[in-house]
């Protein structure tokens, strides 16, 4: 009896594990097909309407190309005046994204017919954009270096990298059924393919070809990056290869193709390792100023980091650090992280060598009188909102000490004719002495004979001066 006992509960134990197991299993792919359904955007991808209606905004004849030639002046007067709101509206109507994106499918689809139209539009799209925007620069007014034109005339890391994920997010936006307009257009923002543009007839304008370098480099980067995105999507998502009726030309396609992807690829990685290691350098030089360039009486007003000399610069104003202070910055620098082969150059406001006078001109002169006049126009806020507090608390105070709601009450009592009671100090000076005088002012019901508010006036007058103990104060009304 005992035995059977033992067996049915070791049965029991067995089943409880073996439905526990498929209830964890059943779980498990539940799990995974939930992530699978979620992620996956295979089934909602129209490859067909997809490649027609990225042909289809290739081209830049006619209507494109007039949208074209006015975003690029609405650009144009937004970056000259500086207005972001203006820029990012050029970026929503200029249609530059259509050869792009054209670029990087008809290289994922094998379709080289595609890849010409393409590579044409894309230079008439430069070509176009360019000229207009030179000829606006040319013949206008403003050639002021603004913040949103210097922003455009070098790229960083995260112009690489907003380039990938936006382009990422068109190509997915334009594969999707029904496409959806509004990621195109936040993409459109993000990349800014159109100020780059501008910034370059701005260099030309000038005269100035670091800054359209500067700018046709960070075009050039936002367009690879677009371009390999939509490649790499268009790849993932099995697009259909376009076929050809001879089989050599389409090997030999398919190998031209891969082989410009390669070229591309190549490069651009490299760009981007570059880009990495000079924003990780900048980086950890303005974290290594921050936390151990600190003097009591000095002050940072500038530091500058160079990468390809390896070199930080700190210009610095207020009391003079001295010698042994600045060497024991640079061997701090040389144990830290990223930055032991860098050096460091202080400049001090009290150098006597001339080398601070020389190194403060032109932008950094600007950019450090800008950085005291923001200090100064702060320190006055707050000096301005100290005296109105103070000024508020006399004021508060000198209530309080004349007992402004008591007296308010017996007026009232006393006087049912007054409808409203103030009480202030009136500064007053004939540029020798300066006096202030305790003011009361009354305002009367609209029905109160002159003759008696004048009476009634004088009665006041002398109640307050002897309820308040003041010999002199001046009643209006």
């Amino acid at each position: 009896m005992d035995t059977s006992e033992e067996n049915l509960k070791e049965d029991k134990i067995a089943a409880e594990e073996k439905e526990f197991e498929q209830v964890k299993q059943s779980a498990w792919q539940g799990l995974k097909i939930f992530f699978v359904e979620l992620l996956d955007i295979r089934e909602e991808t129209d490859r067909e309407a997809t490649i027609e209606g990225v042909k289809k905004d290739i081209s830049f004849k006619g209507h494109n190309a007039w949208i074209l030639i006015f975003s690029v002046f609405v650009a144009s007067i937004g970056l000259n005046v500086s207005s972001t709101a203006v820029v990012i509206g050029a970026m929503l109507i200029s249609p530059l994204m259509g050869p792009i994106v054209g670029l990087g499918l008809s290289v994922a689809i094998n379709d080289v017919d595609t890849l010409k139209r393409s590579l044409i539009n894309l230079g008439v799209m430069i070509t176009l954009s360019v000229i207009t925007a030179y000829l606006y620069f040319s013949i206008s007014p403003l050639t002021k270096e603004t913040p949103e034109l210097l922003a455009r005339t070098y790229p960083t890391i995260l112009d690489v990298l907003i380039a990938i994920f936006g382009g990422l997010a068109l190509i997915v936006a334009k594969t999707k059924k029904g496409t959806m307009a509004s990621v195109i257009f936040g993409v459109a923002i993000a990349t800014a393919l159109m100020p780059p543009l501008c910034t370059v007839g701005y260099g030309l304008a000038i005269g100035n070809f670091n800054y359209a370098g500067g700018a046709m480099y960070l075009f050039t980067i936002n367009s690879v990056f677009i371009a390999l995105t939509t490649l790499l999507i268009a790849k993932l998502l099995r697009f259909p290869m376009v076929r050809y009726a001879n089989s050599k030309r389409r090997k030999r396609i398919a190998q031209i193709a891969t082989t410009l992807a390669i070229i591309v690829m190549i490069p651009s990685v490299i760009l981007f390792l570059n880009l990495l290691k000079i924003q990780v350098f900048e980086n950890k030089a303005k974290t290594f100023v921050e936390n151990n360039i600190k003097y009591n009486g000095a002050v940072i007003l500038k530091s500058n980091q160079d990468f390809e000399k390896n070199k930080i610069d700190v210009y610095l104003i207020g009391r003079l650090v001295p010698e042994s202070t600045i060497n024991r910055w640079k061997e701090e620098l040389k144990v830290s992280d990223n930055l032991k082969e860098s050096t460091l150059q202080i400049y001090q406001a009290a150098d006597q060598s001339g080398d601070l006078a020389q190194e403060l001109s032109g932008k950094l002169k600007f950019d450090i009188l800008d950085k005291l006049y923001e200090k100064n126009e702060q320190l006055l806020k707050d000096k301005d909102a100290r005296i109105k507090f103070l000024e508020d608390e006399i004021t508060n105070t000198k209530v309080k000490e004349i007992r402004f709601h008591e007296i308010g009450n017996e007026v009232k009592m006393n006087y049912e004719e007054i409808e409203k009671l103030s009480y202030f100090n009136k500064i007053t000076t004939d540029f020798k002495t300066t006096d202030t005088i305790p003011v009361v002012s009354i305002t009367w019901k609209k029905n109160y004979p002159k003759k008696e508010r004048k009476n009634d006036k004088l009665k006041l007058e002398k109640w307050l001066r002897y309820k308040l103990k003041l010999d002199t104060i001046q009643i209006i009304d």
